[in-house]
Parts: C-alpha cells; structure tokens; sequence
C-alpha cells in the first residue's frame, strides 16, 4: 500500500506535528514491507533534515505567508494524486487544506484528515487567540469544513480529542471517526556519559524536574515557573526548562525566573534530548492543551513518572495507572502538585518509573497505528 503525507513542513523545530508524522512512519514501516510511507512538504529540499529522512520527501520549497501558501502544490496534487492508495493530511487551517479538497473536486481519491488536536475547541475559547479564533471562523465557513465532510474518514489520537472535536464548530459531520492512537518510536538506550557531559554543559549538580516543550503560553510554563519559585524552599528537585528561546516570551521569562534552581536549556536535539529526560527525576508538562504530547510519552519510554494537567487529552492513562502526577492548569493546582511530587521518596517516585514504562509497551508503541 502506497501512502502519501502531506505536512506544512518536516522542520523538527515546529514541534510535535511533524514528530508524530516521523513516527507514524516508522510504525507502518516496522516489520511491514506492504506500506510504502511519502511525504509531501513545502520546506526548502536543500535544508538537512530533508535530505537526512530515510524516507522519500517531495519538498517543494515555495511555502510563502503563514498560512503556508504554494503556488505549486496543487499543480502537484492534480499530477502526481493518482499514484497512491491512501493520502492523509495532517494538521488544518492551512493552504494544504484548500489544495487538498480542490484536487479531491476534480480527481475524487480516497483521502484522510488527522488534526492532531486542532479542532479543540480551546483553540477558539482562549482569551489570547481572539483574532485567531474569528480567523478560524472564516476558514472553516470556506475551507476546512469542505475538507473534513468529504473526507473518508477523520483519524484521532484518542477518545477525548474526538469528543472534543465534534463540540468546536457548527457543521462538523465527519462521514467516520477512527480512533487510531499514536505510536511513538523507542528512545535510544540509556548513555550514563551523554549524562554527565549534559549536566557539565548545564551546571546541574542535583535532582530534576524536566520541562522540555515549546517555551509558550499554552504549555503553561508561566504558571509553573511562579509555582516553582513560590516554593522552592520546601521542593528538593531544580527545574530544567528545556526549549526554543528565540522568542519574546521565553526571553521575558529567562528576565524574570532564571536562576542558580532554575537553568533555560534552549532546545534540545539528539544525545543531549535524551540524555536530559534520562536524567531527570520526572518529566512536568502544565499545558492548558495538550492534543497527546508526544514528548510525554518518550519520557514514558524512558521510565520516567510524569507530571501533566488533566487539559493533556491522555492524562487518563496516567491516572488509571499511577504512572505520575495529574493536575489542573492552574496555579494554586500546580502548588499542589509540587508539593505531592516533592514528598513522593525516591523510591515512589521510580516505581511510578516503571509503571509509565509499562504503560508506555502496553499503549504507545508505533505499530499501534497499524494495528488500529
């Protein structure tokens, strides 16, 4: 079976789109030589992340504005469509969806849409987003509500984010609904010296708390660094901040909390990407919505507890099981929550370890798209 992706960009520094689409990848392929995986991309096919895929990329290189416009892309669709059993289209509110249906008008193929959490309706209630929420309005009025009622099925990561999707806009009518999970591809193995030459580069001599995400509002790093610095007397871990800070927002928080307890990592890739999750004592994420969070399940697979607010679309797995920490996105919640970690014993806190790794092999391996 012969599938075509289609994504904005492949750039790993977008986040967790184009991560999930790698190992969505990875998970068809393993073990399975009837899947032949193509991607389709507006990035530059100069840039090394291209060239370095083990799969075949179609970059087209003229993603203009950013809605991602291509003066190409549908040329391509209406030439090239043909070729494949299945297309899925991963993400909305961009060009892609309005290439995708004007090409399925004329050529009727057999398509699929996986929003990867943006239909939740947070996106159009958060006080921050309005101009982007009556943005949406009109985009989903004209384009993307074309795309998702002529498509031949929507995918979701779980059963809450397709819940919550059926709640955001008027008109959504989706012929099927699969709930396929999201298979993350296995860390690499436990390197005791990418640890130590991790903690030299960042000055860290003690027991961590690891934040690694994209440094902005919507992962409520704001809300947990006041938290953490509230009381940090009575909390027996630092805080590594692990993520992009070329923005205002994260050089505004560095101003404000960076401290001798509280390190900004900048983002983090390859060996230092996961000697930082295997070296910390848990893995906290704050979001105020998280669609899966991929980076929650690596640090899973990693055997490592996780802290994460009940707006993280999974944290039922982690509360079933006592895998970690489970909480509200707000502050007076994420005191508590430091207060619970903080007493939990090392020991307690590295059997809520083990059993995140479990949950991780029960739940989350990447064949899990295949099977579903």
């Amino acid at each position: 079976m012969k599938i075509l992706h289609i994504i904005p960009s492949l750039n790993p520094n977008l986040g967790g789109v184009c991560k999930a689409v790698r190992d969505i990848i990875y998970g068809l392929e393993k073990g399975n030589s009837n899947f032949t995986n193509e991607v389709l991309c507006l990035d530059n096919p100069d840039e090394k992340y291209i060239k370095n895929e083990q799969f075949k990329v179609h970059a087209l290189g003229d993603s203009k504005t950013s809605w991602s416009y291509s003066k190409t892309l549908l040329k391509w669709l209406y030439n090239f469509s043909g070729n494949y059993d299945q297309i899925i289209v991963h993400g909305l509110w961009q060009y892609q969806s309005y290439a995708i249906y004007k090409a399925w008008q004329k050529y009727q193929f057999k398509y699929y849409v996986m929003p990867h959490g943006m239909l939740d309706p947070y996106f159009q209630k958060a006080p921050e987003r309005k101009l982007k929420a009556i943005r949406n309005i009109f985009f989903w009025k004209y384009v993307e509500k074309k795309l998702i009622n002529n498509s031949y099925a929507i995918l979701f990561t779980c059963n809450l984010e397709k819940e919550l999707a059926r709640t955001t806009f008027n008109g959504y009518n989706a012929k099927k609904e699969f709930v396929i999970g999201l298979g993350v591809a296995p860390p690499p193995q436990y390197n005791q010296q990418s640890i130590i030459n991790f903690n030299k580069k960042f000055k860290i001599d003690d027991k961590y708390l690891l934040f690694l995400s994209r440094i902005d509002h919507k992962k409520g790093i704001d809300i947990l660094l006041k938290a953490y610095q509230m009381n940090i007397d009575k909390i027996p871990y630092k805080l590594i901040v692990a993520g992009p800070l070329d923005s205002l927002y994260a050089q505004n928080l560095i101003k404000t909390y960076q401290s001798e307890n509280i390190i900004f990592t900048g983002m983090l890739q390859g060996d230092e990407k996961w000697a930082a999750i295997y070296g910390a004592n848990l893995f906290i994420l704050p979001s105020h919505q998280e669609n899966f969070g991929i980076a929650i399940v690596e640090a899973m697979a990693c055997g490592k507890p996780v802290a994460i607010t009940r707006q993280v679309n999974i944290y039922d797995v982690i509360e079933n099981c006592n895998a970690g920490f489970v909480f509200d996105d707000n502050y007076e919640s994420i005191c508590e929550a430091l207060k619970e970690i903080s007493d939990t014993s090392i020991e307690d806190m590295n059997k809520k370890g083990n059993i995140a790794k479990d949950a991780y092999l029960k739940n989350y391996l990447p064949e899990i798209f295949v099977e579903n």
